[in-house]
């Protein structure tokens, strides 16, 4: 054994006084389990207490595990001014007699140990100790310990005045300080022990202390306070700039006094990395902040992009792989500011006087996005390699965050794009309602819902309202969406009553779920619809819900509420029926239909979303598109976590004199009578151009009525944008269309009817079925 490795103050009593680091680590007892004990109960079992003078040489200890350990000991005696004995410093020696070596193994203890009166007079202090006070140890014994220590430094102030504590009030203290030593790179990290020393009569008249440089342990335990800081502050959001903000708030000024985040102009593009071409690189600036007040708005501008030669810090860092440290004096960093400041594009801080800096490439995923660059100027401590390492792990997790983001608003753009192409660019023409709609996509992190909206024109005037949300975010669920509105469009094609069509609709969203999970259950694959079918003629609106919130409706007086109904099961749960609701409007009502994210939010039930919702369609006044803005602007949460579609609808009615309608008996004879209805009927509308077409139709609709059908048979004709010929019977059998043959002598009616006319179709009905034909008016 060389050096002293372990020390213990024992006072005269035979009492354990003062523990050194290196005495816990030695045999496992930390210091409030040993002092205030006799030193002869930590010797094993079996071993004959020896007196304290005996204690230099082999002794076997207890180890706090319990298993015997002998140490070899030596006791360096301890006195006061006046001669009398205070007791021993013991300490881990070589096996020696001999009382100089002995002195020889305390004074070259690694831990620097020392010995103050009460008057904080120094009575022995060993070389590590006098080192760190900065003290010559000769002539050392007797001098006032403020007389060699800095009376501005705050370290041997907070010494000096637990010293005085200590003796005063006979307690032990443990403490850590911080000072700056002239010969480290940075401050050092001291752990303190200071203990009192008795006399038998029980007075101190000592006080015994111990120093351990903790420095390394102490700034490892920073280093992963930063990194867990780093873990939990960066990347709350996926957001690039914001995500390089909170980099440079965790870093400034505990690391840095100067940080800047450079990324590749593809990042930001949401684009796929290009090949490398070229020996320079262009980076763009997202990012910078500094200690110092002002630099940052004096620095490379925000968004400005610049070019970075090849033998730069940064590109070095980029093309290598790995941080890059560099010091003032060294080529690479010299030449780095000179370049930068003779191009007046340089950072400010490297004008004041940047020392140090670790430039760090930010990789994710094998991707390299960019590069963070840290300096040093007010901080004297220039950047070493431990700092290189956590340099280097700040900047991975913060590349991980960054490329988190970019993939995040790639997937964004791409699923609203889709969106978009799905959703209706431009609503068809029709005159039964006045439409304005919003639709707003969602501003969280959740991303792109499937949210949408339709207006589908069907036959006699009348107009269908959809509006959906599928359960999820993203691509996905834009694709189902998509689907889905392709799917209501197809069932309302057929005129299926709400409540059926919503039936329908169910069916195929298990089916959608089954193929793609292989299960019945629909797990994740969901969505709530209303679809909703107005009619001008009879001024009625019926609709049916899945799950969706119930529509709102504004009276012409000016009064809203929401419109009773059953909602339904969402899509896909099936097993339980949808209920049709009916409700008469009066010409110039406001009907509002939407998503639940409109009226939904973190601090907002739906109940309350509702009552604004009315609240501001009673108060606001102007065009439907004004209205679309003041309602979103007034009712829309302020934290939106979710996509929002809004349809707004004025009903319109068609009046008596765009509607006539005849009854028709079963007789063949009729069908000669409605033809002259008809045709005296378009002559009063002044639709005479038309009458011949409008004839035709008559006649082979009332005729195939009559044929195939049953009573009550009816015939109706609609003047609207266009002219639509109605025939109803009691009769659900409907018809086909199809191709005669040669010989036969039917057959061929529905073909002319579909030749004559723009469109025709049948729907059925609850007395049985309608035939219409529509044929455009007249320019």
């Amino acid at each position: 054994m060389e050096e002293v490795a372990a020390a213990a103050i024992v006072d005269a009593r035979g009492t354990v006084t003062g523990w050194s680091e290196g005495a816990r680590r030695l045999t496992g007892y930390p210091a409030e389990e040993v002092v205030g004990r006799a030193a002869q109960d930590l010797l094993a079992e079996g071993t004959v207490p020896p007196a304290l003078t005996a204690l230099t040489g082999t002794v076997v200890v207890r180890h706090r595990n319990g298993r015997p350990m002998p140490l070899r000991l030596s006791a360096v005696p301890m006195t006061g001014p006046d001669g009398s004995s205070l007791g021993f410093v013991v300490v881990t020696a070589p096996e020696s007699e001999d009382a100089l070596l002995v002195a020889q193994a305390f004074q070259q203890a690694p831990v620097a140990m020392s010995v103050f009166d009460t008057g904080q007079r120094y009575l022995r202090a060993n070389d590590r100790a006098a080192a760190i006070m900065h003290v010559d140890p000769a002539g050392l014994a007797g001098r006032y310990f403020p007389d060699t220590a800095d009376r501005r430094d705050e370290h041997d102030q907070l010494f000096h005045r637990h010293l005085r504590r200590v003796a005063e009030s006979g307690l032990p203290v443990h403490y850590e300080s911080f000072s700056h030593v002239p010969s480290h790179r940075r401050e050092r990290a001291w752990t303190i022990d200071m203990w009192p020393v008795y006399t038998d009569a029980d007075q101190v008249t000592a006080v015994a202390t111990s120093v351990f440089d903790n420095s390394e342990q102490h700034w490892a335990r920073q280093r992963l306070v930063l990194l867990n800081e780093a873990a939990t502050a960066i990347g709350t959001t996926l957001d690039v700039l914001r995500t390089a903000e909170e980099l440079l708030e965790v870093v400034i000024p505990r690391f840095a006094d100067f940080a800047s985040v450079d990324l590749l102009d593809w990042v930001l593009d949401k684009d796929e990395p290009p090949k490398a071409s070229g020996d320079d690189v262009v980076l763009r600036r997202i990012a910078h902040l500094s200690v110092t007040e002002g630099v940052p708005e004096a620095a490379v501008r925000l968004g400005d992009r610049d070019t970075y030669q090849p033998l730069s810090p940064p590109v070095r860092a980029l093309r290598e792989g790995r941080p890059v440290l560099r010091r003032a004096g060294e080529r690479d960093f010299d030449r780095w500011v000179q370049q930068r400041n003779a191009q007046d594009i340089g950072d400010p801080a490297y004008r004041r006087g940047a020392h140090s800096m670790v430039t760090v490439p930010l990789r994710a995923r094998g991707t390299t996005l960019g590069v963070v660059v840290f300096v040093r100027v007010a901080n004297p401590d220039p950047y070493a390699a431990d700092d290189a390492v956590l340099a280097e792990e700040l900047a991975s997790r913060a590349a991980v965050c960054f490329d988190n983001a970019r993939r995040f608003a790639r997937e964004r753009s791409t699923a609203l794009a889709l969106q978009h192409s799905l959703l209706p660019r431009g609503l068809a023409e029709q005159a039964a309602l006045d439409i304005a709609h919003r639709y707003l996509p969602s501003g969280s992190q959740a991303g792109i819902g499937g949210d949408w909206f339709d207006v589908i024109p069907l036959s006699g005037g009348r107009v269908a309202l959809v509006v959906g949300d599928v359960v999820g975010h993203g691509i996905r669920s834009s694709a189902t969406m998509g689907r889905l509105r392709t799917a209501v469009r197809t069932l309302a094609d057929v005129d299926l009553p709400p409540d059926e069509l919503l039936t329908h609709l169910d069916d195929l969203v298990t089916h959608l779920a089954a193929d793609e999970s292989g299960e019945e259950e629909v797990g994740e694959l969901g969505a709530t619809c209303l679809y909703a079918v107005y009619d001008p003629v009879s001024r009625r609106l019926a609709l049916a819900a899945a799950g969706h919130p119930a529509p709102v409706v504004l009276q012409p007086d000016g009064g809203a509420r929401l419109v009773a109904m059953s909602a339904g099961p969402p899509l896909g749960v099936g097993g339980l029926p949808f209920e049709e609701t009916e409700l008469d409007l009066p010409e110039g009502s406001l009907i509002a239909l939407y998503t639940n994210g409109l009226i939904e939010g973190r601090d907002r039930d739906l109940d309350r979303g509702v009552m604004e919702l009315c609240r501001a369609l009673e108060t606001s006044r102007g065009s439907l598109d004004d209205l679309c803005d003041k309602v979103v602007k007034s009712v829309l949460p302020d934290e939106r976590g979710d996509d929002v579609a809004l349809l707004l609808a004025r009903s319109r009615a068609l009046g008596a004199d765009q509607v006539a309608t005849w009854d028709v008996s079963l007789d063949p004879s009729q069908v000669a009578i409605t033809r002259q209805y008809a045709v005296e009927q378009l002559a009063d509308w002044g639709l005479g151009e038309i009458a011949y077409v409008t004839e035709l139709v008559v006649s082979e609709l009332v005729t195939n009525a009559i044929r195939y059908g049953g009573p009550p048979i009816q015939l109706r004709l609609i003047r609207d944008r266009s002219l639509i010929c109605e025939v109803s019977d009691g009769s659900s059998t409907s018809p086909h269309l199809r191709r005669a043959h040669a010989f036969d002598e039917g057959g061929r009616g529905l073909l002319l009817v579909a030749q004559l006319t723009q469109r025709w179709g049948s729907r059925q009905t609850n007395e049985g079925k309608t035939i219409w034909a529509e044929q455009p008016l007249p320019a």
